[in-house]
């Protein structure tokens, strides 16, 4: 049989070219993200960056450490505590000690990422002058970079400004420095200094404290952001991670849907072996070494490409600055064993269901004539299919009755099409033939034979149809899926956001370091406005007894509260918050109104407050609220501010404008805060999208050239019959976009019963917003499949009529 399957893929190449690219491609895929997933878990250690120089650096504490019967557990403290000053004085006897402060500042025609520094500080990165001088007054600054000039004056959020001097830039921020007197009153507090002293001479002097001595590689975490690479890297590995796993899902799907279609079509061929005295066993085997050739050939050229692939998609992930600077492939083998063998296992996965097809063959096969599929669904379709529907709709079920939240995840709604997807298009062969009639009812009732025949057709070739319409399927329901999911979830935070302001105007401040406490009396003051002043703070639970629950917390004075933002109670009042209270939501493990919880305030103080009112969970946004006593440290960031009786709406906003910050209206404000998907999130769909549609376009020119040429007869029949070859082009042109529509309706489908999930979903959770589906998406994915279809199935209708009707009607297969 190995002889006969080496000429079946010589005189059946066609068949087989789609296979081969598919998997091909799918391995290079896999083993690019292999190499990517190993590249990043090889990451080089980040050397220090602003303190490079600096002897040594000394932190407040800016963790959180709670014992627990498994070990401590800690978190970032939302407000860093600063250095003692009984320490600071120890530190000053040991040598020079220089206060450490960073701070945003926007100017006009600066970058938007300027940040302001004390210039004692530049000489620890270091920072040196290349043009003008150090600052001496208020208003004086260097900068770094060339986007000004010394002798310029800047216009800032932090006053107007003379450039004295420039110093070359460093790569990691653009810096402004003022002098460490001006740069004290911009930002008084400094969590964090510089000792010009030895090392162990520190250690000693803040022994016995919650503090951190840095020296060598751990100046680094003295760095803004230190974290960001680690963070990075494991925001591109699970990108990666989500795309290998749709890569496999689509190589077995496009694969197995390819080998199905193509034992279909060689039915008679295999009764003819069958006739011959070939066994049931020696036609699956047949199949199978046809499989393995393939795949052993596409699994050796998918690893070539993944060698010329990664370093470009390294590239692309660093320009798109989801990944460090730093990012390169480095040399390893392992991901072309892992791409190797998961594609052979790939095509020999796909081929499973068509070999024990082929197999059942029987030799009366080879006296068919007619090409209607009399039973398209097997056993094992309906098994495999019904119980994927099945587990779908429990899963759902228990899903939203135990944890609707879960199913607002990221990890929950990338997965859980795929199994229903799965499931439709193994169903699909009973679902093709009452949606071709409906669908070609109208063009069916149009003068002409044309619409009526497209619509038998395909709905006489079912197992053609639902080949062909399954890669338009997955795309579509993916598309409609996954863009769907962030759209609707992005539209119920909005719409939390609408609901919950009840404010006339919110204010901001200019820049991202909160008002001063001036500018907070100016607003209140304004005649006519009620304002609710609040900071966003953090407080931390310890739950069951072993996990330290970080809570984002707003803190606001109740009076000013209840007027200006509509809370989503389920129990308690907003006006019973006071200092020793708190108000929490449903995903607290203590959530009853009167409870005491014990909590860790934002600066790591423990405290125990009593619940007075409840938020329901909600999209996940609905944090706690404390008062102003319980969030230490914390800037006021946000004004809400609601008109008094008989106000004048313009004369406030007018006021408030003057008193200091960007006003907003509440239409503004919901507008300027609606949530976009981030960008590592955007960049994996597209990667992800991507990958359906070329797996897509891949298998519909295969399987419609493998259709078409299997066709050959019926439409020289056609020709026979009077049809003009124009005619007959268009029936196959209107046959490929009828099995476009099947696939894009089933995908649709799909994409709906998801998006009613995640909406039933949200409704649990005291969110009511409507479904978002990406129209114009859907619209140009169905378009781009129409497009392919037609090509492919036009094009060998074509070149196969250039032969006489005649000679076709008399071909044999």
């Amino acid at each position: 049989m190995l002889s006969v399957a080496l000429r079946t893929l010589r005189t059946r190449w066609v068949t087989f070219v789609g296979s081969f690219v598919a998997l091909s491609l799918g391995v290079a895929l896999l083993a690019v993200m292999g190499l990517a997933l190993a590249s990043s878990l090889d990451a080089p250690e980040r050397q220090p960056e602003r303190f490079a120089a600096a002897p040594v650096v000394v932190q407040g504490q800016d963790t959180l450490s709670v014992p627990t019967p498994i070990g401590d557990r800690t978190q970032k403290l939302a407000h860093p505590r600063a250095v003692p000053e009984e320490t600071v004085a120890k530190l000053r006897r040991l040598g020079t000690v220089v206060a450490d402060r960073s701070f945003a500042v926007r100017a006009e025609k600066g970058p938007g990422d300027l940040v302001g520094h004390p210039w004692s500080t530049a000489a620890f990165t270091p920072y040196e002058i290349d043009a003008g001088r150090a600052p001496r007054t208020a208003d004086e600054v260097v900068v770094s970079g060339d986007w000004t000039r010394p002798g310029e004056r800047v216009t800032t959020d932090r006053g107007t400004v003379t450039v004295v001097g420039t110093v070359a830039p460093r790569g990691f921020e653009d810096a402004v420095f003022y002098t460490d007197a001006r740069a004290a009153e911009l930002s008084p507090k400094s969590t964090q200094l510089v000792v010009e002293a030895d090392a162990a001479e520190v250690r000693e002097a803040v022994g016995g404290q919650d503090l951190q001595v840095l020296t060598g590689t751990d100046r680094r975490l003295a760095d803004a952001d230190p974290d960001r690479d680690s963070e990075a890297l494991t925001a591109m590995n699970a990108m990666f991670g989500t795309a290998g796993g749709v890569t496999a899902f689509v190589s077995v799907f496009v694969v197995a849907s390819t080998f199905a279609f193509a034992v279909a079509q060689r039915r008679r061929e295999f009764g003819l072996l069958r006739t011959a005295g070939a066994t049931p066993g020696q036609i699956r085997r047949m199949v199978f070494a046809e499989a393995l050739m393939v795949g052993v050939l596409a699994s050796a050229a998918g690893c070539v490409l993944g060698a010329y692939g990664a370093p470009k998609l390294a590239a692309w992930v660093v320009d798109g600055g989801l990944a460090p600077s730093w990012f390169t492939i480095g040399d390893f083998t392992w991901p072309y064993h892992m791409a190797f063998w998961t594609g052979l296992l790939v095509a020999l996965l796909g081929v499973i269901a068509a070999s024990w097809r082929a197999g059942r063959t029987g030799p009366t096969q080879a006296l068919r004539e007619a090409s209607v599929d009399t039973k398209a669904m097997t056993w094992g379709r309906w098994l495999f299919g019904g119980g994927l529907l099945l587990t779908a709709a429990v899963t759902l079920g228990l899903a939203l009755v135990s944890d609707p939240g879960e199913l607002l995840h990221r990890k929950t709604y990338v997965s859980r099409p795929m199994l229903l997807i799965t499931a439709i298009a193994l169903l699909a062969p009973i679902l093709v033939r009452p949606l071709t009639r409906l669908i070609a009812w109208l063009p069916a009732q149009l003068p002409g034979a044309g619409g009526m025949l497209v619509r038998e057709n395909a709905a006489a070739g079912i197992r053609r149809t639902a080949a062909i319409a399954a890669p338009v399927l997955v795309t579509v329901a993916l598309a409609g899926s996954l863009l769907g999911a962030t759209a609707t979830l992005n539209e119920a935070k909005a719409t939390e956001t609408r609901e919950q302001t009840a404010a006339s105007f919110v204010v901001t401040p200019a820049g991202d370091a909160g008002f001063d406490a001036a500018t907070v009396e100016k607003l209140k003051a304004v005649k006519g406005a009620v304002v609710s002043a609040t900071s966003s703070s953090a407080v931390y639970v310890l739950e069951e007894g072993v996990a330290l629950i970080k809570s984002e917390a707003r803190a606001a004075e109740a009076g000013p509260l209840a007027k200006t933002v509509h809370l989503p109670l389920a129990a308690g009042k907003a006006s019973s918050l006071d200092d020793d209270s708190i108000i929490v939501n449903e995903e607290w493990e203590k959530h009853t109104v009167g409870q005491s919880v014990d909590v860790w305030l934002g600066d790591g103080t423990k405290k125990s407050l009593r619940i007075a009112a409840v938020m329901t969970t909600g999209t996940g946004n609905n944090g706690a609220y404390v008062t102003p006593a319980n969030a230490p440290s914390a800037s006021v960031d946000r004004v809400d501010v609601a008109l008094a009786d008989g106000a004048d709406p313009a004369a406030v906003a007018a006021a408030l404008t003057k008193a200091g910050g960007q006003v907003f209206t509440k239409d503004q404000w919901v507008q300027a805060s609606y949530p976009e998907t981030n960008r590592t999130t955007r960049y994996g769909f597209m990667l992800v999208l991507g990958i359906a549609l070329l797996y897509t376009g891949i298998s519909l020119a295969n399987t419609m050239v493998m259709a078409t040429s299997d066709r050959v007869r019926d439409l020289a029949v056609l020709r026979l019959a009077g049809a003009t070859q124009w005619q007959v082009l268009r029936l196959v042109a209107g046959e490929a976009l009828m099995v476009v529509a099947v696939g894009g309706v089933l995908g649709l489908l799909v994409a709906g019963l998801n998006l009613a999930g995640m909406w039933s979903a949200l409704g649990l959770l005291s969110v009511w917003s409507p479904v978002e589906m990406p129209w114009a998406e859907l619209g140009a994915t169905v378009g781009a499949c129409a497009v392919l279809a037609v090509v492919f199935s036009v094009a060998p209708a074509g070149l196969a009529m250039r032969r006489r009707a005649v000679e076709l009607a008399g071909m044999r297969e």
